[in-house]
């Protein structure tokens, strides 16, 4: 009854909900794009001269050679290009100021949502421009990052695609309780908004709830320390197993997936076994941690341009002291846990935790990922097939096949010979609508 009466008096002012907004068809539009070269399935052998025809924002056909365009169809010659789909990163935060830590800082007590909303706006823009057409926000405003969800799907904003978690759950004083660090005046107004942590395993299932109650569609919850939260006590197992069994089975009651982040190798082993289905860094992984991985099937988000950036941060001064010890340990050990992981076979999809570093810069984690022994091909196909399989999202992304979202990108040179080529991306369209062209921005909405 009340979501009905809300309908009724947005419609009574001449304004659109968001339901409303996303159901209403696009006008239909074929588009014939000529790719020279086309990664359609990364993973597999790539494919030669092939038009990648699409409608209503998705691919419908890939027509082997340039096939000559239908009467009221426009055409995008990419016919000197490497075409494929648009890239995901698993792990970003676009609210706020990002990759400047000390700027965030300084204007903690004088900016308000409203400025972090435009900055995330501005943070979206970047990254979509960058070649990410999908990301899995895992931690802002919970109401904020929703509306910007909401609002590129209706097209009123240029983003990519947004999987978002709100606020990361937490236990009291670990990593994610806002009030870490702050004079009382202010830990005391913290608190009196606080619903994302929690302590013992009912007060846990409370915390998710609430956050699904505010739209999210993946959990995210701290089992360790994390490196950026400004208390002291290392990077160790914070939650007990019981919370976040608690978490992981409140989670998956609602149709949610849930990931956690973790830097020990305790916390991490804990939350496999408590049947989470992605770990977020996996700094310290020992044989037991892998086995424990490749038992329950789960994935790691290696994040690996984290720590490196986090550690340049604490050593230039931009973080508080806290941090400086805690990014000395996960910088030291991370790139080692990664490559054995890699080379054991653990299930990996791409996340750079961008926020800590600049955002549009998320491609430099392809060139650490191969450095630790990925293929460039694998390392494309954990930003795409196999990020599109943890989202449980690969009938719609992860590659150009009919059906699915046309989201494409491209690159002037082969990326499966140097990796590093993603890092300058060409042109990119978004479910059917081109957002760069030949390394120029779009006007949005289009004409």
């Amino acid at each position: 009854m009340h979501g009905m009466l809300v309908s009724a008096i947005a419609l009574a002012m001449g304004v659109a909900t968001t339901a409303q907004a996303q159901t209403t068809p696009p006008a239909s539009k074929t588009i014939f794009i000529h790719a020279g070269h086309v990664i359609d399935r990364p993973g597999q052998p790539a494919r030669g001269a092939t038009t990648i025809v699409v409608r209503d924002g998705k691919v419908i056909e890939l027509r082997d050679g340039f096939a000559a365009p239908d009467t009221d169809a426009s055409v995008i010659d990419l016919k000197d290009r490497y075409v494929l789909p648009g890239l995901i990163d698993m792990h970003v935060h676009l609210w706020g100021i990002g990759g400047d830590p000390m700027r965030a800082r300084l204007g903690e007590l004088n900016r308000d949502d409203s400025d972090d909303l435009i900055e995330a706006e501005k943070n979206m823009r970047v990254t979509l421009e960058a070649g990410f057409t999908t990301v899995r926000d895992l931690g802002g405003n919970p109401r904020g990052i929703r509306a910007l969800r909401d609002g590129v799907e209706a097209g009123a904003v240029a983003g990519p695609t947004i999987v978002n978690a709100g606020q990361m759950i937490s236990v009291t004083g670990g990593h994610g309780d806002g009030s870490n660090g702050l004079a009382e005046e202010f830990a005391e107004a913290v608190h009196a908004h606080q619903i994302n942590t929690c302590d013992g395993p009912d007060d846990c299932r409370r915390a998710v709830r609430a956050q699904i109650s505010l739209g999210a569609q993946v959990i995210k919850f701290a089992a360790t320390g994390g490196v950026l939260s400004n208390v002291a006590g290392g990077l160790g197992r914070q939650m007990t197993p019981e919370e976040m069994k608690a978490i992981v089975d409140t989670a998956h009651a609602f149709g949610r997936k849930a990931t956690a982040h973790s830097h020990a190798r305790e916390g991490t082993e804990a939350a496999l076994e408590a049947g989470v289905d992605s770990i977020e860094h996996g700094t310290f992984l020992e044989e037991s941690t892998i086995r424990l991985f490749k038992q329950h099937n789960a994935w790691l988000v290696p994040t690996m341009i984290a720590p490196i950036s986090a550690l340049a941060q604490a050593r230039g001064g931009q973080l508080p002291p806290a941090t400086i010890a805690k990014a000395e340990a996960a910088a030291a050990a991370a790139a080692a846990s990664h490559r054995r992981a890699f080379a054991a076979g653990v299930k990996v999809a791409f996340g750079t935790d961008t926020g800590v570093s600049r955002h549009g810069e998320n491609a430099k984690e392809f060139a650490l990922m191969v450095k630790a022994g990925l293929t460039p091909a694998a390392a494309i196909r954990a930003a795409t097939i196999d990020a599109a399989d943890l989202l449980g999202r690969k009938d719609t992304l992860g590659s150009l096949e009919p059906g699915k979202f046309a989201d494409i990108i491209a690159v002037t040179d082969d990326p499966l010979a140097d990796v590093t080529r993603l890092e300058q991306v060409d042109f990119v369209m978004r479910h059917g609508v081109a957002v760069k062209v030949g390394g120029v921005r779009q006007a949005f909405p289009p004409n």
